[in-house]
């Protein structure tokens, strides 16, 4: 995450009820949460070897819960183009594209099969969450497309964005806008750290 959430939640006097995390690696961010007293938390992570560690780093209870799955806009399986040089977290459901070129260190030798769920199917109180955190990689529309439901009880959003085609056909900027504005959602942080890719914060209005 490239935002500070700690300035965001100070400059815009957020109430985090509680965050879903998609992409969630190895659990970078879970101190954090808890620094922030974010009572309720759910971890989305999709690889076998990262969602290990993550088992490792977060300390599960009723309040806080890991699923082993990555998220989209259908349910089943599908594969991932996995890379191990970045520690697995430039690996993506998307075919990498650019990527390749802007990062020529980080190679995808590796392919894995994983569950895939919708958001809406995998969440059953959403007034549990009003915050969704994600990161996966070019892939963020799929998955918002998979939460219509949900989105209606979330207040604020960082995702992941992009301005070229790091991974083919993933969302540009200007397409997840759009979408999320139709729920009422306006962009009012960036920071393009990458230069092609970068964190985006929405509130809705």
């Amino acid at each position: 995450m490239v935002l500070d959430l700690v300035n965001l939640k100070e400059k815009y006097n957020l109430n985090i009820k509680g965050i879903i995390h998609v992409g969630a690696h190895w659990g970078g961010e879970y101190k954090l949460y808890n620094d922030l007293n974010i009572p309720n938390m759910i971890f989305f992570e999709p690889l076998s070897n990262n969602f290990q560690q993550l088992q490792n780093n977060v300390v599960q209870s009723e309040h806080v819960v890991l699923v082993n799955k990555a998220l989209g806009n259908m349910k089943g399986e599908v594969e991932m183009f996995v890379e191990y040089s970045n520690a697995s977290m430039s690996s993506s459901i998307l075919e990498p594209k650019q990527h390749l070129n802007q990062y020529p260190g980080i190679q995808f030798t590796g392919r894995e099969m994983v569950k895939i769920s919708t958001l809406d199917s995998e969440i059953s109180d959403y007034t549990k969450y009003n915050f969704i955190n994600i990161d996966v990689q070019g892939y963020e529309l799929e998955v918002f497309k998979g939460s219509s439901n949900i989105l209606q009880s979330i207040d604020y959003i960082i995702s992941e964005v992009n301005r070229d085609e790091l991974y083919k056909d993933c969302t540009q900027i200007d397409e997840l806008d759009s979408y999320l504005s139709t729920f009422g959602f306006e962009r009012v942080e960036i920071d393009w750290v990458g230069n092609t890719w970068g964190d985006a914060f929405y509130i809705k209005k």
